[in-house]
């Protein structure tokens, strides 16, 4: 009776500590940990969804910007980290799924050391080539890149990105090859693109909207399931004639292994609650970005997807960085 007694205080005890837990976080500032430089696409999302949270539910977000190895610097912090959910990272398509596939050493298990906790955003690569290219849409450079296999040259914001494996994707699936030249950013990359060193990039819309505005770069296709309002009149690959095809950079919230569920819960609700508010959708559709929406389960059920998904693009490209 006796043993059944203490046992029984134990697990109220326990319970109560959840409840406890539950119902006074966050009792002091959480870190958002970035794996990338200050200013970038991520970076800026990150600081949107932290200021609107501080400000509507008072929470004190510290960013935290780690840089390095691809986004596997700042995520390794993340999953090393003491799950009580006070440290946070702002895992992207890179660091989540396509740097495991890629690399054979990883400081980190994308699967089992971090928990994805809460959606945040997507967006499309934009296929561009400067204004004196001679191809007008996607189909003349598809049809110049077969006649001259190898020859023509695709910039990348480096080896790994979205815009590199997308671009490999498409390759393999319209019967291609051209070069990729990876560059240490987007920056760099555009710079050459533009002075003539290669011939197209699939880049992030924040980094060439402006140029295409002023006339230094033409859109040819997005690679979105649907057409991006910033950019109305440019056709989507899928429409082009490769149906289906869909290659995006998503962002999500992540937390260590073993971070209550409850605090998971409340966390996610704070970002989705965020995400609703009409400036801050206005923001990121001005970049092109597009708010995603759903609970842990689904946000868990999503990247589970798109791991196994770029897991076999990079294995079907025959693609390895060691």
């Amino acid at each position: 009776m006796l043993i059944r007694v203490f046992l029984g205080l134990i697990v109220f005890n326990v319970y109560s500590i959840c409840i406890v837990n539950a119902q006074s976080y966050p009792d002091k500032p959480i870190k958002l940990i970035i794996p990338y430089t200050p200013g970038g696409g991520t970076d800026t999302v990150a600081r949107m969804i932290a200021e609107k949270i501080s400000t509507d539910l008072k929470w004190t977000i510290l960013v935290d910007n780690k840089p390095g190895a691809g986004g596997n610097i700042g995520m390794d912090l993340v999953a090393k980290a003491k799950p009580d959910g006070y440290t946070l990272g702002m895992g992207q398509t890179s660091n989540l799924a396509i740097n495991p596939a890629l690399m054979s050493k990883m400081p980190f298990d994308a699967v089992n050391d971090l928990v994805p906790v809460a959606f945040v955003a997507e967006v499309p690569m934009v296929l561009v080539v400067t204004p004196n290219s001679p191809w007008r849409s996607l189909g003349d450079l598809i049809k110049a890149a077969k006649a001259k296999p190898d020859f023509y040259k695709q910039a990348t914001a480096g080896a790994g990105t979205v815009g590199h494996i997308g671009g490999e994707m498409l390759a393999n699936k319209a019967g291609y090859i051209v070069s990729y030249i990876p560059y240490k950013g987007a920056s760099p990359a555009i710079t050459d693109l533009i002075g003539g060193q290669t011939d197209f990039m699939f880049a992030t819309p924040q980094s060439v909207l402006g140029m295409i505005a002023g006339g230094k770069l033409r859109a040819l296709a997005v690679t979105s399931a649907n057409r991006i309002a910033i950019l109305s009149k440019v056709p989507t690959v899928s429409e082009e004639g490769y149906k289906g095809f869909e290659a995006t950079d998503w962002k999500i919230v992540v937390a260590p292994a073993g971070t209550p569920s409850d605090v998971i819960k409340k966390i996610n609700e704070a970002v989705q609650k965020s995400l609703k508010n009409p400036a801050l959708i206005s923001k990121l559709q001005d970049e092109a970005s597009s708010p995603m929406y759903g609970d842990p389960v689904a946000v868990m059920k999503y990247i589970r997807a798109e791991q196994q998904e770029w897991n076999s693009a990079v294995k079907a490209a025959g693609i390895k960085l060691d």
